[in-house]
């Protein structure tokens, strides 16, 4: 099991800046794969940012991409989500979760263990 707990949500300005820290306890944390998704009210749930085992490789969608990092580090058992240059349209619930795939990294389902998401508000 893998417990994955999100912080660092909140309201901001657009074109401000937050940082999402993932931490993770249980089994070890550099086994996995770990993503970020985000749900906004009456949206399906999508994928934002991954990051392999080693963080070599990392991975975004389009809507994201310069604007968003994702970085870990496994000594502290901690995935970031550093998000630059928000956009009203960023507003959502955002979700870590791990898995070990590292080929299906954009697809929930993919993945084993989720937290129980962090709310990130951007206002005009």
């Amino acid at each position: 099991q893998v417990q994955l707990v999100e912080s660092g949500g909140g309201l901001v300005q657009a074109e401000g800046s937050l940082r999402l820290s993932c931490a993770a306890s249980g089994r070890t944390f550099s086994n996995y794969v770990v993503g970020w998704f985000r749900q906004a009210p009456g949206k399906e749930r999508e994928f934002v940012a991954a990051i392999s085992w080693g963080g070599g490789r990392t991975y975004y969608a389009d809507s994201v991409k310069g604007r968003f990092t994702i970085s870990r580090v496994n000594a502290k058992n901690t995935v970031y989500l550093q998000m630059n240059s928000l956009k009203p349209e960023d507003t959502a619930v955002y979700y870590c979760a791990a898995g070990i795939s590292q080929t299906r990294v954009t697809m929930s389902h993919a993945y084993h263990y989720w937290g129980q998401g962090t709310q990130v508000t951007v206002s005009s």
